[in-house]
């Protein structure tokens, strides 16, 4: 059998600037993906934590600035792996992860982590159409309200659920922690 792998993506202190991002959904996020990194190093499965690297001059989310840092949820924390990222997918970030868990034998992972339609989101699609069995866990995840193509704005509560309907309906299955952890007793 076969270990399933955490992966948590972006949950960086530089998501915390409301003034930088809009107004967020989901305030219990972080503590889902606390409990998640929790269940994950007390079964001794695999940790990969992902930090997004941005090229922007404005973002907060620049290696070097303290937006850069993981979140105190991720405090303690003893991943087998932490590499960055410039890009959306961590598949294709600073270290070659499908090789990394290929070659650990790992064919499932559960998925958390920030911005729910956009890095997590991504992450999970390429990780479908790679092969891997993927669990989204969409209450360990949050994003934020966006500029629609029409002047409205897209709500952040939105997103989330067209994301959980875009990978349930192809790409991943979508859980919630509650769930993913009642299976890894």
């Amino acid at each position: 059998m076969t270990e399933t792998a955490l992966i948590l993506i972006d949950v960086q202190r530089g998501f915390d600037e409301p003034g930088f991002w809009g107004p967020r959904n989901n305030p219990g996020a972080e503590a889902n993906m606390k409990a998640l990194l929790d269940a994950w190093q007390e079964s001794r499965l695999p940790v990969v934590l992902v930090h997004h690297d941005s090229r922007e001059p404005g973002s907060p989310l620049r290696p070097g600035q303290p937006g850069n840092d993981f979140k105190p949820e991720l405090d303690g924390a003893r991943p087998d792996l932490v590499f960055g990222k410039q890009v959306n997918s961590a598949f294709l970030g600073d270290v070659d992860l499908d090789a990394w868990l290929r070659k650990r034998g790992i064919t499932s992972f559960v998925l958390g982590g920030i911005q729910t339609n956009f890095c997590c989101e991504t992450t999970a699609r390429m990780g479908g159409n790679l092969g891997y069995d993927v669990t989204f866990a969409l209450d360990a995840t949050f994003t934020f309200d966006l500029p629609g193509l029409d002047g409205d704005v897209v709500t952040a509560d939105e997103l989330y659920r067209v994301t959980a309907a875009n990978l349930a309906n192809q790409f991943a299955t979508v859980k919630s922690t509650k769930d993913i952890l009642a299976g890894l007793s």
